[in-house]
């Protein structure tokens, strides 16, 4: 016969796996499971009662039988009776007890199922003699109770690419792609990135105001300077991917002041991504070995060196990188045909632009194919853009093409592995309607007054009808050695750049000049020539790929007037506001911009700014054309 503990341990035995019961299933529960204990009980205490009174021969039982009835006179012992009431009692609050500890996980139905269960074991058990210390057999009843599972939900993917991810193999070895190979801090679904990098630049010819200029790298002289600090990271979810790289540091400052296309119309655009290097997201289908779609800020690949000094075989790139995009606003796609290949088209707003210099956007695109593990080949071209500010109609064309090779690669070796890497660059703007003013043939630099005021249209091959040659032509080279297992690392090279229209020279930040203001001492007409060459000697110290110790010694030449000589490029009592205007000699500004030199001096002589006639009623910043320096870096990446 089941006992009491058997009962309880059924009705309560699945519920305990289950928090589902209402307040009123809870009450029920306690109604039912107490009267089956009571029956239970009672049937039980009349058991032991008869076989007792059969042992002690108290009792005579007769049975008389007629046709199917038969009659049980069995007289209790009233103490014995008694004291099992008590004890009947006393088990049934202890039942209840535990039947409220447990009642959170009761069910009403299965409770209903349950106590059937119970009463048929009871009466089933009457046909047995039980002596009156079997009371606590543990055999619990749970035949046709079922559990309910909780179905798991399925796992979120990363990103499913079937056929691999393209370009297996290690590609540290390349320019602009880092020797950093693993990512500790990554998760399925982020992997985060941090970059340091701060340098200390000496340049020889020693400016008064440490102002440097003619560089996207190195800014200020004989000071230690944060050139970056970022912090981001790469995020790919079910698919949908995304990245976003802050930019803090020299770097936050140096880079929007290159871009003109923020002047037109309003809200800011320099400020709004000035502190944000990369900033897109996107979408990744499992086709081939992979096609993406992107949108929003992400790097350009003109130029070959990367954005960030960290990834790159010298800190000073040449002209080449120096002078082209480092990123690009606007879409992207990527398409993967096979595990060496990349085809990826672009629709941007314009080079290296937050928003569209006039009235066209750019388009262009990259070819990437790695045949082998020790060659690299990309092809990068632009074209449709009118991407000079103030010069609507006017468009450009650019191709840049590199090949990266290691020739020499034996790890065990104290010279371990060695290869070098070759860029060009060709380039040009066209149209922009009728030539308009003259140009000096030589194309030499305004300072000290001469007077090329040209602003019309320019050709792409050519000068003819008035109108001056404006293309870009140039290259870089360089060969790299690694030492003891990559612990060291020596970098040569340099480039030559060939610009008769300036068009991709930087501005020198003369008085604070920006791409926005201009700056009368150093113009960007049509027609105004920068030929200009450079080398660099590197020396890298990594004893851990997420740390690079970098001395470098760089010289760079200009035919024009160019780099910041010892005078500097501050005005006396620093920036006066009006870098688009020509400053007196004590500072202050003139009220007249470039082209009308003598106006300028005039005027400087008339407000009491100057006491010298000519020339010299003007300041006039130190430029030179040469320029050597040695930087100290040390860069992280993590």
């Amino acid at each position: 016969m089941a006992t009491i503990p058997q009962t309880y341990a059924f009705l309560t035995g699945d519920a305990e796996r289950r928090g589902d019961q209402t307040p009123m299933d809870k009450n029920l529960s306690k109604v039912f499971v107490s009267g089956v204990a009571i029956c239970v009980l009672t049937m039980q205490l009349v058991g032991r009662a008869q076989s007792a009174g059969t042992a002690k021969g108290e009792q005579l039982v007769e049975a008389t039988s007629t046709t199917s009835s038969s009659t049980v006179a069995a007289p209790l012992n009233n103490d014995a009776v008694l004291k099992e009431l008590a004890e009947m009692k006393a088990r049934i609050a202890l039942l209840e007890a535990e039947l409220k500890a447990h009642s959170d996980a009761a069910d009403a139905e299965r409770d209903a199922n349950a106590l059937r269960k119970a009463e048929g074991a009871a009466v089933g058990s009457t046909s047995s003699s039980v002596t009156s210390s079997s009371v606590t057999p543990e055999v619990q009843v749970r035949e046709g109770i079922t559990q309910t599972v909780t179905p798991v939900p399925p796992e979120i993917s990363a990103q499913t690419t079937t056929k691999g991810e393209p370009f297996p193999g290690d590609w540290t070895w390349l320019n602009s792609n880092g020797h950093a190979s693993d990512s500790p801090m990554a998760t399925k679904y982020f992997t985060p990135e941090f970059r340091a990098d701060v340098n200390y630049t000496l340049d020889y010819n020693h400016p008064e105001d440490d102002s440097l200029g003619g560089s996207t790298e190195t800014f200020r002289s004989d000071e230690v300077q944060v050139e970056q600090l970022s912090f981001g990271g790469d995020i790919h979810i079910d698919n949908v991917r995304g990245r976003f790289l802050t930019m803090y540091g020299m770097f936050a400052t140096t880079t929007p002041r290159n871009d003109g296309s923020v002047n037109r119309g309003q809200w800011d655009l320099a400020n709004a991504y000035r502190y944000v290097s990369e900033a897109w997201g996107g979408y990744h289908w499992d086709v081939q070995h992979g096609v993406n779609l992107d949108a929003g800020i992400f790097v350009s690949y003109i130029g070959l060196f990367s954005y960030y000094n960290f990834d790159n075989w010298t800190y000073q790139p040449s002209f080449v990188s120096s002078n082209t995009p480092w990123f690009f606003n606007g879409v992207r796609g990527q398409w993967f045909p096979t595990k060496k290949l990349k085809i990826e088209p672009w629709f941007i707003n314009g080079w290296q632009s937050y928003a569209r210099y006039n009235g066209k956007p750019g388009l262009g695109g990259q070819i990437l194919w790695r045949p082998k593990p020790y060659l690299d080949f990309v092809w990068n071209n632009y074209g449709l853009g009118e991407d000079a500010a103030g010069f609507p109609g006017r468009s450009r064309v650019h191709a840049d093409y590199s090949a990266q090779v290691k020739y020499y690669d034996k790890p065990s070796a104290f010279f371990d592995k060695a290869a070098f890497t070759i860029t060009g660059d060709a380039g040009c703007e066209y149209g922009g309607g009728p030539s308009s003013g003259p140009y000096d043939p030589k194309g030499a630099s305004p300072e000290m007054g001469t007077s090329s005021t040209y602003s019309g249209g320019v050709n792409c091959h050519n000068s003819k009808d008035g109108k001056p040659k404006q293309d870009f032509i140039g290259w870089m080279a360089y060969t790299r050695f690694w030492f003891k297992k990559d612990l060291y690392a020596v970098t040569l090279g340099g480039g030559q750049m060939s610009n008769p229209g300036r068009y991709l020279t930087l501005l020198p930040p003369i008085n604070g000049a920006t791409a926005v203001s201009g700056s009368p001492y150093f113009t960007e007409n049509g027609g105004d020539r920068a030929q200009m060459h450079d080398g660099t000697i590197t020396l890298d110290y990594m004893p851990s790929q997420f740390i690079t110790f970098r001395l470098e010694e760089g010289y760079r030449y200009s035919d024009v007037p160019y780099w910041t000589g010892r005078g500097g490029i501050t005005p006396p009592g620093g920036n006066n506001g009006f870098p688009a205007q020509y400053a007196c000699a004590n500072g202050a500004a003139s009220g007249i911009g470039y082209g009308n030199l003598a106006a300028a001096e005039a005027a400087c002589i008339g407000a009491g700014n100057s006491t010298v006639s000519g020339t010299g009623a003007l300041w006039w910043p130190d430029l030179r054309t040469n320029q050597t320096v040695t930087t100290a870096a040390i860069m992280d990446r993590f």
